[in-house]
């Protein structure tokens, strides 16, 4: 269906802000996907901060090209939507990501741009499977504390053969 030139402006223009905001973008591929799931996803995803936008190929191009972004942007086939963020840099990659695999050929991960570059599918794959902040902060915190926990069972040990 076309689209009059006074809408194709405002698209435009929401994608170009967009993308001045976000820290991170992904490109999403959809296919024969119901409202329902659409619906779920998006509610998913804005409670993590992240956007979702369904918009043409050509604009999303238009708006991408001002951008100054290193690479080529990757081949986006089919329907394409934006998810992005200002918050989280893995968090549209992520949700979009485990929603691939909940609806099994609905949704895919076409590329996305992080860190000023544009990325192929494998690397925004990569990306996805970081986890969140906060599980990271844990890990590391779980790092610095292994070494005095053992420290501690270990003295417990001496402490229990002493007693006996």
């Amino acid at each position: 269906m076309a689209i009059t030139k006074d809408k194709k402006g405002s698209i435009l223009a929401k994608l170009t802000d967009a993308f001045s905001e976000a820290t991170s973008i992904a490109f999403v591929g959809f296919n024969k996907l119901t409202v329902a799931d659409v619906s779920k996803m998006r509610k998913d995803l804005g409670s993590q901060g992240v956007r979702y936008f369904v918009a043409k190929k050509t604009l999303i191009k238009k708006a991408l090209a001002d951008k100054g972004y290193t690479g080529t942007i990757p081949e986006l086939p089919g329907e394409v939507a934006v998810a992005w963020t200002t918050d989280d840099v893995t968090a549209p990659a992520r949700g979009i990501h485990e929603y691939s695999k909940k609806l099994k050929g609905a949704v895919a991960l076409l590329g996305g741009v992080f860190e000023g570059a544009f990325q192929d599918k494998a690397q925004v794959v990569a990306v996805a499977t970081i986890p969140p902040v906060p599980v990271l902060r844990g890990m590391f915190v779980n790092v610095i504390n292994s070494p005095i926990q053992g420290l501690v069972i270990a003295l417990d040990k001496i402490r229990e053969t002493k007693a006996a």
